[in-house]
């Protein structure tokens, strides 16, 4: 029995009966047949990871109502904790527990990691559970110089991830990206300023 593809995690019947509409479905087949998405974090997932401070949650109620939320923190509070799994600290917040709510009757999510400057974005399917009173997990996951509360962790399961294309996506920086590209400039211009000071006196 062949085994299906990875990507059928998101191309479901009616998805492919919409590509077979438009014309791109044979492309995604050749995709297929060279492997496909992944479902095990390789070295360039992991640094990409590593690199990023913030990312989207999707999870779902019972009934499949969507919700989406944004999650922030430290470069690299999104822990690789194997190749399968990744884990982070669920801060304190508004208190509404959607997304924790969500996942104790259903467990599909999904993460979407966006670099804005480099014009790259990454979307992972699985599956996540919230744990709670787990001393040495949070541990793993906390970095304890950040301020915030953590609460409990959530631990996600990859099922599949995929690199998307740059098209559409805005370049944008960090206050600190931009900090740093500015530093040169700031110290040029301190320089400046000491000579115009010099040549007024």
């Amino acid at each position: 029995m062949m085994q299906k593809p990875i990507s059928d995690i998101a191309f479901t019947p009616a998805v492919k009966a919409w590509q077979i509409d438009k014309g791109s479905r044979a492309g995604y087949e050749r995709m297929e047949e060279k492997g496909g998405w992944r479902d095990t974090i390789d070295e360039n997932l992991a640094g990409y990871i590593a690199e990023r401070n913030s990312f989207y949650l999707g999870t779902a109620s019972d009934d499949g109502q969507p919700y989406i939320q944004h999650r922030g923190g430290k470069k690299g509070f999104l822990k690789v904790l194997d190749k399968k799994t990744l884990a982070f600290a669920d801060f304190s917040g508004n208190r509404q527990y959607i997304s924790a709510g969500n996942l104790s009757e259903n467990r599909k999510a999904y993460i979407f990691l966006m670099d804005y400057a480099n014009r790259r974005r990454i979307k992972i399917w699985g599956t996540a559970k919230t744990i709670e009173n787990d001393p040495e997990l949070l541990k793993k996951v906390f970095d304890s110089d950040y301020k915030a509360r953590p609460e409990r962790v959530i631990v996600f399961k990859i099922t599949a991830w995929d690199v998307n294309c740059p098209q559409h996506i805005p370049v944008k920086f960090d206050q600190e990206e931009v900090e740093d590209l500015l530093e040169p400039f700031k110290a040029r211009i301190a320089e400046l300023e000491a000579e115009v000071k010099k040549l007024k006196i």
